[in-house]
């Protein structure tokens, strides 16, 4: 059973079609006790991280999640400012981030971007797994994520960095560390790539 969190941020029924349609088993979390049965975890995102990071507070399942992924290691994938919350913190706010993944969250230098239209990133990009990872699976050549967002993951450990993508510079798009993964772009978004992770992450 895959538990979505619900904490008023994310495309939530996105989600819930993309693995109903699988025929995954899913459910969406409200509070501590909808995590009952619960064997993986997506916290998804939109919007500014200092929001996402209240947001979540407020939700009152911070602690059961923090508990699950890290004394019990339950799988969990965050998505987009989802992921960015992993990180120690963000150029775009001032409040401390879930601290799962050594990284800090930085903007794009607009300087170094030679589209037309600099910030926010957004629209459709290449994702090049690093190395072989099984969230990539069937992913590993020409594949296109749907991207949106002014700020990017820079991990302070490179070997938790598992896709890069290129705008202006070659940024994290992607990060693992032991049951912890984090991804930039939209996968709900992003028609049968974005439904072949998501079932490769409910398959690990």
């Amino acid at each position: 059973m895959i538990g979505i969190l619900n904490y008023g941020v994310g495309n939530i029924k996105s989600f819930m079609n993309v693995y109903r349609k699988l025929s995954i088993p899913v459910k969406i979390l409200n509070n501590e006790s909808d995590f009952d049965g619960v064997e993986k975890l997506i916290l998804p995102g939109v919007g500014s991280f200092d929001y996402a990071v209240d947001r979540l507070n407020a939700s009152g399942m911070r602690d059961k999640l923090n508990s699950l992924v890290l004394d019990y290691k339950v799988p969990v994938l965050g998505i987009c400012v989802g992921m960015q919350m992993m990180g120690n913190n963000s150029e775009e706010g001032k409040l401390q981030g879930l601290q799962w993944i050594d990284a800090n969250i930085v903007k794009f230098d607009v300087s170094k971007i030679k589209y037309r239209t600099k910030l926010p990133h957004i629209g459709w990009n290449e994702v090049n797994p690093s190395f072989s990872n099984p969230l990539f699976k069937g992913l590993e050549k020409d594949a296109i994520f749907y991207f949106l967002h002014s700020y990017f993951f820079k991990c302070n450990k490179q070997e938790d960095s598992i896709a890069i993508s290129d705008y202006g510079i070659s940024f994290t798009s992607a990060v693992n560390a032991d049951n912890i993964f984090g991804i930039q772009f939209h996968p709900e978004k992003s028609h049968h790539y974005g439904e072949k992770l998501l079932q490769n992450f409910a398959q690990l």
